[in-house]
């Protein structure tokens, strides 16, 4: 591509947050975005000289979206493959790759993956209604997910027993072995066309067990150099298996008898690397856009220790979204608010994230616990 990279046409699929934060970053470089969302209201819609509202699953409206641009990514995997993959055959770059987001899409193709390619994972079983769980009856207990359109902990169920089956899905899904996992952990890697890889600092996640989805995440994670060395290890060889080139954010169980095994990945900025914008030298947002274009990669350094804080919907409050406390908060030294430009709340609802930096790990994680008691989000 002949172009500056101010001169290259590119084009997001999806105007959510990860969207906004990407168009924040993108703004320093002046890069020419465009955005395609299903919402007329996305948070991305005022950040971009064009936004698109279509749907990000139809075949048309994603083609007819790519047809001018020269770069196309994602902020969501639910997006139309066949489409993508027609605009990669016209040499439109297309990254992560079509058949990469394909893969992820399917958690039963993204764990047989795993065991093609010997990366160490929970063990699993296939099935493809709710009448084949009792075949595993002497396995239990397992995880079922759903094989695709879960997110966020929807489309997982847990079940304990053969015996009690009430949650259980009727679509074909993974029955994934429990882990007796001492942390939950998450590596963020990026690799750009020239085959350059770079590994942000392992991170730790702690979650809302009401919400099901992650609570506060803490950088550095508190574990030996052994445990880290072998997570950058795992994350690295999953992105060069897979040949992506973007971001890849791999998410893994660390066992109480010290293993690593890879839970989830998801080829796109994550949730696991939000504390990087104040953090660390280079945020992940920025790192995915010198991946996909193909620039040098980015110091990923810690700067100084962090803690991001979801901040979601409280319980029993839909509509308007107020946020209450946040003159409390701001007066806090080190603490960074970022609201996603949604204008409703619900239950566990992201609506934004709080970074809270420190030159001690222990300092940033009780402020971050008084900011959680005292920023609220609800409804007018």
């Amino acid at each position: 591509m002949d172009k500056t990279i101010q001169q290259i046409n590119i084009g997001i699929l999806g105007g959510g947050q990860l969207g906004r934060m990407l168009i924040q970053n993108a703004i320093n470089l002046n890069l020419n975005i465009s955005v395609l969302d299903p919402d007329k209201n996305a948070p991305c819609k005022h950040l971009v000289k064009k936004f698109t509202q279509g749907s990000l699953t139809d075949y048309d409206a994603v083609y007819d979206f790519g047809k001018d641009k020269d770069v196309i990514t994602i902020e969501i995997e639910n997006v139309n493959i066949e489409a993508l993959k027609d605009l990669e055959k016209e040499g439109k770059k297309v990254f992560p790759q079509p058949h990469i987001i394909e893969l992820i899409q399917d958690k039963g193709s993204q764990k047989m993956f795993y065991q093609r390619n010997n990366i160490p994972s929970a063990d699993f079983f296939l099935v493809e209604n709710k009448n084949q769980i009792s075949k595993y009856a002497d396995y239990f207990p397992f995880f079922q997910k759903l094989r695709k359109g879960g997110y966020d902990g929807k489309g997982v169920a847990k079940l304990v027993s053969p015996h009690h089956l009430e949650k259980v899905f009727n679509e074909p899904s993974v029955l994934e072995r429990l882990v007796d996992f001492d942390k939950e952990l998450a590596v963020i890697v990026a690799r750009n066309e020239s085959g350059e890889i770079k590994c942000f600092p392992v991170v730790e996640c702690e979650f809302s067990p009401e919400a099901n989805l992650v609570e506060f995440l803490f950088s550095p994670a508190n574990i030996k150099k052994s445990v880290e060395k072998e997570a950058i290890k795992i994350a690295t060889e999953v992105a060069e298996k897979l040949g992506i080139v973007g971001l890849l954010a791999v998410e893994l169980f660390l066992t109480k008898d010290g293993k690593i095994l890879v839970n989830e990945i998801a080829p796109r900025p994550h949730n696991s690397g939000h504390h990087t914008i104040e953090a660390n030298v280079t945020s992940q947002f920025e790192q995915h856009w010198r991946a996909i274009l193909n620039l040098p990669l980015g110091d990923t350094a810690i700067v100084k220790a962090g803690v991001m804080l979801n901040l979601l919907g409280d319980f029993g409050y839909e509509g308007d979204a107020v946020y209450q406390g946040m003159e409390d908060v701001l007066k806090f030294s080190g603490v960074y608010i970022h609201l996603y430009g949604k204008a409703t709340t619900k239950p566990f609802r992201k609506m934004g994230h709080v970074t809270v930096v420190d030159n001690d790990i222990l300092k940033a994680k009780q402020k971050s616990r008084m900011v959680k008691n005292t920023l609220k989000v609800i409804s007018a």
